[in-house]
């Protein structure tokens, strides 16, 4: 299983309040409850591979975007069982990308392997990119292009995406990964 890889990922979203004495993950999944709290450890492994940090904040930021991860966690659209489609999406990376969209100032980027963050989870085929930095087309998941700051330029077909990063130096390239600088600093 541990080929799944180098040609997709699987995104979650973690969240601790402070003071409080545990995390959270939430998980959007094609089993059970679609959306999953705790159903795996905040930092589990997904098919053998350790977990990347796409965004991390702290403090003051932390605060006041929590609230606002969570009511878009409860407004998700494709939140009903058998909502979830694998490939192009809705999947787990259209619901962290959605949700990383509605919440003002997180800027962050999902990598080029989450087949289905670029599903139109808002159902609009032209709309602001994930990190509000830019904009993105895309053609319901199926191909599609995004040109922003965070993600630089991204071309989308059939889910392989190709990536040039100005912000972070970097090509991201379908089944070989990325080269150049790290995503997140």
């Amino acid at each position: 299983m541990r080929w799944r890889g180098i040609f997709a990922s699987h995104a979650w979203i973690v969240v601790k309040e402070a003071g409080g004495a545990r995390y959270e993950r939430f998980d959007y999944t094609a089993w059970g409850e679609p959306i999953r709290i705790d159903g795996f450890v905040p930092d589990g492994r997904w098919f053998g591979r350790v977990p990347d940090t796409v965004l991390a904040v702290d403090g003051e930021a932390a605060a006041a975007a929590i609230p606002a991860i969570r009511t878009a966690i409860a407004g998700y659209g494709w939140r009903n069982r058998g909502d979830y489609r694998a490939w192009p999406g809705p999947n787990s990376n259209t619901f962290v990308a959605a949700v990383l969209a509605q919440v003002p100032g997180l800027a962050a980027r999902l990598p080029a392997t989450a087949i289905g963050r670029d599903f139109p989870h808002d159902g609009r085929w032209l709309a602001p990119t994930i990190s509000g930095t830019g904009w993105r087309l895309s053609l319901a998941g199926y191909g599609g292009l995004a040109v922003g700051w965070v993600e630089g330029l991204e071309l989308n077909l059939l889910g392989a995406v190709l990536a040039i990063d100005l912000r972070r130096p970097a090509v991201e390239l379908p089944g070989l990964g990325r080269f150049g600088m790290s995503m997140v600093p």
